[in-house]
């Protein structure tokens, strides 16, 4: 749906923001929420209006952005649309703004779209009545509006070329080449669930994937030439699980493209674009039960950087985050680095010629959690935040330069990603240690937080048995159901399960340089819409050689195959089980025309094929 059209919507009562108890997104498995974690050291009141018995009103851009873009819309989240009255938003150089009000399909606020832009340096200045909770109450916001520049297109891939033993092929499906997997630790439990990972910079496709707990293929979409994917995954939406990743094109290490939603079907639900005039980023997605979502974005603009000993025309890419209404596409809530956390907190080197970027913090996951504040891991400061969606203060910090907790040792973690809040109340991350490089290898490291003592204490670390994996980045850690600990090692390209007591209880690697940004494993059932797929040679020695597949289907126990002299004339010649995504099938028949029903366990019929001539 467009993010643009307007939704006729009558509230009488508004809903609640967010509801207490919320469980968090799939992949951080199931549990409480520990309530001392997530009290703010020295929290700040919220800076949304309020009047008696009306509900805070959270106002994007955030009091005091620097960087909006110019194409921003003006985000109410917290009351009804129906309740905001007299909208001003006026411009120092371009003006009072017409526009129109859009209303959120959760019922809790809409985006004001001014029907011009911005003007890039210019400070701006928003006002609304809220209405219908006795005297009318006057809610303000001010920000600033950056000066962007356009990414560079992205370099084009040296070509890998393809053998046997870096991509998988497929008789009954040609149009298929994923990167080969290979399985060096079977796993201890298969019914843990199967492998999604989205492989990318090797041989073969790019583009979202399953596989078995023993390396077979399940499913594969192969994206277009030169568009690639990440951080697949499954999650709930609506009510159901979804298959969701993100696709598009990688620019310098930031990703201009969107986030996909797809049933268990493979069928399309969603696609969700960033708002505001960014692009969706790879690094994260994360779907709350309202039927909203979290994304990062980069915000590339032209910035001075004298300060840091820069260039007074410097480049800079500011890390964003937004909250998406998926049914409507318009912009909840958005959050700036820039605004919160200063330029000097970086790791990163302070460029000196013209061109070069200044990716000062890098947002890299996002774990919204059930109490309207959200955990954000950023790179590049080597800090995990904890924010206020309230206000967008920074309510504490773990790691970097200013952390609030003094961290005990080894706690200290460098170039991190995916920082989740844990059933148990810990912090998770993968700390990448490189690159440039700090340590040796690379880890899986929980920590323990104590907010009133104000100390960060390692509870477990995890590292690749043997001399370890440094990966230079991404990489994620899983916690599943039975206490183990799924590790997706980045660029490394290998993938890793680890009981309670540090025992590998399977281990899994692609072929260099492919490699995965996640890796996750959930319980998957599905069943495509489209039909399995079957080649078939001519009759030889009395018979012919079938092979048979259906791309996604997690439920084939076997094959029937089904023959006969004309397509009205068809009949069962035998029944063969599975050996996987492709079967190999030696039918004892000569006739002309041939089809295949994939069966269940109990003889069931799944799907059946077009009839193939021969």
């Amino acid at each position: 749906m467009s993010g643009l059209e307007d939704i006729d919507i009558v509230v009488t009562t508004p809903a609640p923001r967010r509801a207490m108890g919320t469980t968090p997104a799939l992949r951080r498995g199931a549990g409480v929420l520990v309530g001392a974690l997530v009290l703010a050291l020295g929290c700040v009141a919220p800076a949304a209006a309020r009047a008696a018995g009306a509900p805070s009103v959270v106002i994007s851009p955030l009091q005091g952005t620097p960087d909006a873009n110019p194409a921003t819309q003006i985000s109410f989240l917290g009351v009804a649309a129906s309740h905001l009255q007299d909208i001003v938003v006026d411009g120092s150089s371009s003006g009072v703004h017409s526009g129109s009000l859009r209303y959120y399909s959760t019922h809790t606020g809409g985006s004001f779209i001014p029907a011009s832009q911005f003007t890039p340096g210019e400070h701006v200045t928003v006002s609304a009545n809220v209405t219908g909770y006795g005297a009318p109450v006057r809610i303000t916001t001010s920000f600033d509006v950056s000066s962007p520049y356009t990414l560079p297109p992205p370099k084009p891939k040296t070509p890998i070329k393809e053998t046997p033993k870096n991509t998988m092929s497929f008789h009954s499906r040609h149009d298929l080449e994923p990167p080969a997997v290979t399985v060096t630790t079977p796993a201890s439990d298969p019914a843990l669930g199967d492998i999604f990972v989205s492989p990318d910079a090797g041989a073969g496709q790019a583009g979202p994937m399953i596989v078995s707990p023993i390396g077979q293929l399940i499913w594969f979409d192969p994206l277009p030439t030169g568009t690639t994917a990440f951080d697949l995954n499954v999650q709930n939406y609506q009510g159901a699980p979804v298959l969701t990743w993100w696709q598009g094109q990688v620019v310098e290490g930031h990703g201009q493209g969107v986030d996909e939603i797809e049933s268990d079907h493979y069928t399309p639900i969603a696609t969700v674009h960033a708002g505001n005039g960014v692009y969706a980023d790879l690094h994260d997605f994360e779907i709350t039960p309202q039927g909203t979502a979290w994304i990062t974005a980069f915000a590339p603009q032209h910035r001075d950087l004298r300060s840091l000993g820069g260039l007074h025309d410097g480049l800079l890419d500011d890390g964003v985050i937004q909250e998406i209404d998926i049914k409507t596409g318009l912009v909840m809530f958005e959050w700036h680095a820039l605004g919160h956390v200063a330029l000097s907190d970086t790791y990163m080197n302070i460029p000196h010629y013209a061109g070069e970027v200044l990716d000062y913090f890098h947002p890299n996951s996002i774990d919204p959690l059930a109490n309207g504040q959200v955990l954000i891991s950023s790179r590049n400061t080597w800090t995990t935040y904890l924010i206020s969606e309230a206000t967008g203060a920074v309510l504490w910090r773990l790691g970097g330069k200013h952390s609030s907790f003094n961290l005990g040792s080894g706690v200290k973690f460098a170039w991190q990603h995916d920082a989740q809040l844990l059933p148990d109340g810990t912090i998770s991350l993968f700390d990448n240690e490189a690159a440039p490089a700090e340590a040796k290898q690379s880890r899986a490291l929980d920590i323990a937080i104590d907010t009133e003592a104000n100390t960060a204490t390692v509870v477990r670390q995890l590292t690749y048995p043997g001399q370890g994996i440094l990966s230079n980045s991404q990489g994620d850690v899983q916690l599943l159901s039975n206490g183990d600990d799924f590790v997706g090692w980045g660029q490394a390209g290998e993938v890793s399960e680890f009981s309670p007591s540090n025992q590998i209880t399977f281990d899994m690697h692609f072929s260099s340089p492919s490699n995965t940004y996640r890796a996750f494993r959930f319980p998957w059932s599905a069943q495509p819409t489209n039909a399995p797929a079957v080649r078939a040679t001519s009759v030889t020695h009395g018979g012919r050689e079938l092979w048979v597949s259906w791309n996604g289907a997690t439920d084939v126990a076997g094959w029937r195959v089904l023959a006969g002299n004309s397509p009205s004339s068809l009949a069962s010649v035998g029944r063969y089980g599975s050996t996987g995504f492709e079967t190999a099938i030696r039918a004892k028949t000569t006739d002309k025309y041939l089809r295949v029903q994939a069966l269940s366990s109990n003889g069931s019929v799944l799907g059946t094929s077009a009839i193939t001539e021969g």
